[in-house]
């Protein structure tokens, strides 16, 4: 049933979308841990040479798929601070001078396609600078009564394309091909694209993987109709599922609340459709606070839960180094690096976790998550268990010590399993469970079982 309405909505829709979804994600993608690369905080030089070096480290943490933030000119008319936003792009095809030239970001490229690295670029289809050569072109752009180009929120350094010019939506394809044919990057991040016609998308996609079938796309939108086709966007934006778990850590929601969620997730969008999950991003960083700002102790357990649930989990820049700093986002900022902090290596361990059983690869060769029975609702207990590889998931999502009966039934047996508490580091230890098992939990404790 639920196929047949997935299918059924892909007819109704005004996208492109001609055929039953069938999207086959690219096989590196399925059991990736995605890191979105901040270029200009990244290091203190802020450029591709200096974040080249630091490769290396992110492959040793396990990183897949680096998306990195836009890295185009950024205009000068009503720009924002010093430095200016990378959301208000001037030249789409030319790179920002502030982080160096082509050859350099060719070269960051090339070192990272070595160590078996893909790197997706933040794609701003939604707007442009308002001094871009763009806006010369009439009815690229849309304009008030008096002809003054538009803007959105209070984006005040943007001017707002128009997706009903066929000439401006053939260009907006020109440039996303350039990046791919001539730079070779392995897919797109896509700002804002809940803004952008879901039909533009559809066409652009299907053009481009027409010559590069293993494209991957990921979507800053959480809507089912960019997953409908077999042209479509490989990955959304957890954005529900995580203002639930900051809420979790605040104590406004409840487990009982994650799991309305999941119950709703799992049937609105189609079952191939990745999640990213993420505790922080540069939205989030720069505008809400850090994770240890918004979760406080509860951090560590809800970067686990991003790495049990279905989907991919997401890194951002600086938290492998406990960054507890809200980074400027029009200024130069660098993170800072706590190099003796436990995150990194709890990291490392999720992402060989993630790496070494097949249960918790992303939809939709992963297993789905069943919930297991607790007599405690500050406990979320579930299993992911398929083809012989079972991973159980506990985690106390309480500020205070919680002891309760865990129900296992058919995943009875001994497992070894990876676990934390607040502000502790990740231990690997043994695990028995029987049909019924008494367990106690420490505040904001968790631990994976694995087999």
């Amino acid at each position: 049933m639920k196929k047949l309405l997935i299918l059924f909505a892909c007819i109704l829709t005004i996208s492109s979308c001609t055929q039953q979804p069938a999207l086959h994600h690219s096989d590196w993608a399925y059991d990736a841990t995605i890191y979105e690369l901040n270029t200009r905080q990244f290091t203190p030089e802020g450029t591709f040479a200096a974040a080249e070096a630091q490769l290396p480290a992110l492959k040793e943490l396990g990183v897949d798929i680096i998306w990195i933030m836009p890295i185009q000119p950024i205009g000068k008319l009503t720009r924002k601070g010093t430095l200016g936003s990378y959301y208000s792009i001037i030249d789409y095809c030319d790179f920002n001078p502030e982080f160096g030239t082509r050859r350099d970001f060719e070269h960051f490229l090339a070192a990272a396609h070595h160590l078996g690295m893909h790197v997706i670029l933040d794609w701003v289809a939604n707007h442009t600078a308002p001094d871009s050569k763009w806006t010369l072109n009439e009815g690229w752009h849309y304009r008030d009564s008096l002809g003054n180009l538009m803007v959105q929120y209070d984006w005040t350094d943007i001017s707002k394309l128009n997706y009903n010019n066929a000439d401006m939506r053939r260009e907006m394809l020109r440039c996303m091909r350039w990046w791919v044919d001539s730079i070779g990057i392995d897919g797109f991040r896509c700002d804002v694209a809940m803004e952008v016609p879901t039909d533009f998308w559809n066409w652009a996609y299907r053009n481009i993987r027409n010559d590069h079938p293993n494209l991957f796309a990921l979507a800053e939108a959480e809507q089912p109709e960019n997953h409908l086709c077999d042209t479509a966007f490989d990955m959304y934006y957890g954005w529900e599922l995580h203002h639930i778990m900051n809420g979790v850590a605040q104590q406004h929601n409840s487990v009982a609340d994650l799991w309305t969620y999941f119950a709703k997730a799992d049937t609105v969008f189609p079952d191939y459709a990745i999640r990213m999950n993420f505790t922080s991003n540069h939205d989030e960083n720069s505008w809400n606070g850090t994770e240890f700002e918004r979760m406080g102790d509860a951090s560590d357990a809800m970067a686990a839960f991003t790495y049990f649930i279905p989907g991919m989990p997401l890194i951002y820049t600086g938290q492998e180094y406990a960054n507890n700093h809200r980074l400027q986002f029009f200024e130069k900022d660098s993170i800072i690096r706590n190099h003796n902090a436990h995150q990194f290596a709890m990291y490392q361990q999720l992402n060989a976790l993630r790496k070494h059983n097949a249960a918790l690869r992303s939809p939709e060769q992963g297993a789905p998550m069943v919930r297991l029975a607790t007599d405690n609702n500050h406990i979320f207990a579930a299993v992911r268990a398929i083809k012989g590889n079972t991973v159980i998931g506990l985690f106390n999502f309480s500020p205070e010590e919680q002891t309760f009966t865990l129900s296992a039934n058919a995943y009875a047996g001994t497992y070894n399993c990876l676990g934390g508490m607040a502000a502790e580091p990740a231990q690997t230890c043994e695990q028995t469970l029987t049909d019924s098992t008494l367990l106690t939990l420490q505040p904001w404790q968790w631990r994976i079982l694995h087999n």
